[in-house]
């Protein structure tokens, strides 16, 4: 689990693509601290396993509906990287709750300043967009944000300087593809409707059935 509260901006060192998948190594400092074989990093927001590293890199490696599912396929070398490692129980949540685990896509439509926010708009998919609620948390390449305007094709969010800093969000242009994690809880409670609605299958007892229950 992650808190979408970035820990530093990596670097892509090497990528190395099979046919549907890729091992990648990333550059690192602070993440590096007291990493460990099969210890999970949030990268651009998708949640990778540490399978190599050293003093100042990790790799890992990504499957083929990783790939398909984010956007760690446009990613080059020297590309910069979100990262964040694993929540321990004993941190500060400042973001929230977060899986690694990408929705979908969006594309960065329109950035704009005021005062001394940047404001980010993004447009995605209706599948998307309807977990995607005014003041609600939304994370974009890892980055644990709040909503601040939604629509049916398009959401918004307001970046302070600090995150401008410390994050990759406003170095995108128009048009570059962002990994999106809408709020876990919206996903469980919709499941949770569907079941509750759906039509219970009613069974007639009739003597075949008491025999095969031992009647």
């Amino acid at each position: 689990m992650f808190t979408g509260l970035i820990e530093e901006i990596g670097e892509i060192k090497s990528i190395v693509k099979g046919s549907k998948s890729a091992r990648i190594t990333v550059k690192a400092e602070k993440v590096m601290c007291g990493l460990e074989l099969g210890d999970s990093i949030s990268t651009n927001g998708v949640c990778l396993t540490v399978t190599e590293f050293n003093k100042n890199s990790f790799s890992v490696d990504v499957m083929a509906e990783t790939m398909r599912c984010s956007n760690l396929g446009n990613l080059k070398t020297g590309s910069q990287i979100n990262l964040e490692r694993a929540l321990r129980a004993c941190d500060r949540l400042g973001g929230h709750i977060m899986s690694g685990h990408i929705d979908g896509i969006g594309t960065i439509s329109d950035l704009s300043i005021e005062d001394n926010a940047t404001w980010v708009s993004v447009e995605t998919s209706k599948d998307i967009l309807k977990y995607i609620v005014h003041k609600g948390s939304i994370a974009i390449d890892g980055i644990s944000l709040t909503v601040a305007y939604v629509n049916e094709k398009i959401f918004k969010v307001s970046i302070i300087p600090h995150t401008k800093d410390e994050t990759t969000l406003v170095t995108k242009k128009i048009g570059d593809k962002v990994n999106l994690e809408t709020d876990m809880m919206a996903k469980y409670v919709e499941k949770l409707f569907l079941y509750r609605n759906a039509p219970i299958e009613k069974k007639s007892i009739s003597k075949s059935f008491l025999e095969e229950n031992g009647f």
